[in-house]
């Protein structure tokens, strides 16, 4: 044990332990404060707007999350791969930099027309069109923030920075200005206009301190930038239809109130999601690089993995009560959820941070694209026929599909990877 914690100090004292250790405390702080505000303003908000106001915002939140993922378009992969690939040159960055501003602009104008169509078109939609007005904004924020790039180049703590200062201003504003029911549609402004100015300071530090300049690039280029990234997109869109389709398909068949119970179980379970997202986001770019560490970061994964999955279901009676939940099937649906974050993390290490890092991402692809699909035929009977518990289900089948289907590729040719 001795000799291990040696070694691991000896690791840490390196550059590349250095840089891994600054990223993840870096991605921490603004992970755990992220955690830690909406557990603060969460109780909050149920309490003065109501499970059932709450259930309306989510719903319109859960149609904008299909267009996030579009004007993301895989760039939170693949544009980090490729800065962490030439971070030393500005020709190349600047090229990179030009083409996600671009691809990112059309769909984001792709994205506002369709969702305005849609509210405009659906009644139940339009009467609540304000809602989602203010929540299609969050695009814009998401255009912008350029987390992709401080990533790309292992400088995780400017995104500390950034989301920091606009988490506490939306955590502040929403105890000074959201006092009544009535007042619930000032919870999405609020949001949106925290994303949109993390993104104009985004885009200030890329101008000026990183020196990035845009460049009109033939469309030759855009189509081919488009193209390329096309699978991981795929990777990266299709698990939405299961993430998101639980919750969005929920809205029709159950009270808005019912929505509202399931998004704030699933908020809190999310956070263990968010914890280990870290990790992932931090490894990534390392290895990039150093691809023989991946058994390394695979049991870190699978140990810190299973240490939540037991705390949060312990911790179920403090739950419940910090949110004031007291529906009768909150256990089952917290235990069902809280089993399904396994089936994520395989998707993580064996789909984001093996194969993609190795290249594969049209393997990645397919499995993505079968269980995606699978998921998202089966939210409909699921939900149908078991409400709120068949939401629980569907999220958590999809994700151990995922995830299932990556681990048991790596694992049968294990030894043709070494």
């Amino acid at each position: 044990m001795k000799r291990k914690l040696k070694y691991i100090i000896k690791k840490l004292k390196s550059k590349d332990g250095k840089t891994l250790l600054e990223n993840f405390v870096s991605l921490s702080a603004l992970q755990l404060i992220g955690m830690l505000l909406p557990l603060i303003t969460l109780p909050y908000i149920l309490r003065v707007i109501g499970f059932e106001k709450y259930g309306i915002i989510v719903f319109a939140s859960s149609l904008i999350a299909y267009f996030t993922a579009l004007t993301d378009f895989s760039f939170q992969i693949t544009a980090v791969r490729d800065v962490a690939v030439f971070k030393n040159s500005q020709k190349k960055l600047n090229i990179i930099y030009s083409k996600v501003i671009t691809v990112k602009a059309i769909f984001l104008l792709l994205s506002i027309f369709l969702i305005s169509l849609i509210v405009f078109l659906y009644p139940p939609f339009y009467e609540y069109g304000l809602i989602y007005g203010l929540s299609m904004l969050m695009l814009v924020g998401h255009t912008l923030f350029p987390g992709w790039f401080f990533q790309g180049i292992e400088k995780m703590r400017y995104i500390t920075y950034l989301n920091l200062g606009i988490k506490v201003f939306f955590t502040l504003c929403v105890f000074v200005f959201i006092k009544a029911e009535e007042d619930f549609w000032i919870y999405p402004l609020l949001q949106s206009a925290g994303f949109i100015g993390a993104g104009v300071v985004g885009q200030f530090m890329l101008v000026t301190k990183y020196k990035l300049k845009f460049i009109w690039l033939p469309h030759r280029i855009i189509k081919k930038t488009i193209t390329a990234n096309f699978p991981i997109f795929v990777n990266q869109f299709l698990p939405t239809l299961y993430n998101n389709t639980s919750t969005f398909i929920l809205g029709f068949f159950a009270a808005a109130n019912i929505v509202g119970i399931y998004n704030a179980i699933l908020t809190i379970i999310n956070l263990s999601k968010t914890l280990l997202s870290i990790l992932s986001k931090t490894f990534f770019p390392f290895l990039n690089r150093k691809k023989n560490a991946f058994k390394s970061y695979m049991n870190l994964m699978l140990l810190t993995t299973s240490v939540l999955v037991i705390l949060f279901i312990s911790a179920h009676s403090l739950i419940f009560w910090y949110l004031n939940i007291t529906y009768e099937k909150a256990l089952e649906v917290l235990i069902i959820l809280t089993v399904g974050i396994i089936g994520f993390v395989l998707y993580d290490i064996f789909g984001l941070n093996f194969f993609i890092v190795r290249r594969q991402d049209k393997l990645v692809m397919r499995s993505t694209i079968y269980s995606s699909i699978l998921g998202f035929i089966t939210a409909l009977p699921l939900i149908y026929f078991f409400g709120i518990i068949g939401a629980a289900l569907n999220l958590t089948f999809s994700r151990f599909l995922m995830g299932g289907q990556l681990y048991y590729k790596w694992l049968k040719n294990e030894t043709n990877y070494k």
